[in-house]
């Protein structure tokens, strides 16, 4: 069965309130698999190994279902045999509340609502206790966190290409680790560019109250 018909499958045993689903696609071959990376690369997918990892959103400036549909009939096209899963899925009520999602969960929906064409990213992790301050800091060490006043907020760049900051990836895993040892809070994209072409530089400065972070 095709990509394209595996997604029908999974869209008719979804819930009639859904808002976001998150799709896992196994590609046995590596090859393949870096592939349907790049052909999915529109849907800023995340890849470890031979699985490929996107979302599905009925929210404004998310991807919906015909534009999944439109880029798996690519891997389609290209006869790249997969196996489509649907690895979780938010309904209208159960996603209401952001509290109640995981970390890494509000950071797939925050990247989601970014242009196709994000290039780099100002992100803030706020916790709801100073309790959470080293651990977290800890467990967000590989995208060199900072900290600016008292509240238990940290803020870092992730650099979707080249330069400053951590990979999307590694933003995630970091936020999963906060979602392992029972973290909650809030994830915000606070400032995000598009299609940068550093010339002799690693990458854009951003500014936060006139100080380069």
């Amino acid at each position: 069965m095709g990509l394209v018909d595996q997604f029908l499958q999974l869209e008719r045993e979804l819930p009639a309130d859904w808002e976001t689903a998150r799709l896992r696609l196994t590609v046995p071959d590596d090859g393949d698999c870096a592939r349907a990376a790049a052909l999915l690369g529109p849907l800023n997918p995340g890849r470890r190994g031979k699985l490929v990892h996107f979302l599905s959103s009925r929210r404004g400036g998310g991807f919906g279902p015909d534009r999944i549909r439109s880029l798996l009939r690519r891997l389609d096209s290209e006869q790249i045999d997969g196996q489509l899963e649907l690895a979780g899925v938010e309904t209208a009520t159960a996603a209401s509340p952001q509290e109640a999602w995981t970390l890494a969960t509000a950071w797939d929906e925050a990247v989601v609502g970014l242009p196709p064409d994000w290039s780099d990213a100002f992100v803030e992790v706020e916790l709801p206790s100073s309790d959470y301050v080293e651990p977290g800091a800890l467990r967000l060490s590989p995208l060199n966190p900072t900290r600016d006043g008292s509240p238990p907020l940290f803020r870092f760049r992730v650099a979707r290409r080249f330069g400053y900051g951590g990979s999307p990836e590694m933003a995630r895993r970091c936020l999963e680790r906060l979602d392992e040892a029972g973290m909650t809070g809030q994830v915000r994209i606070t400032q995000a560019l598009s299609d940068t072409n550093p010339v002799k530089t690693q990458g854009p400065v951003l500014y936060s109250g006139g100080k380069p972070i």
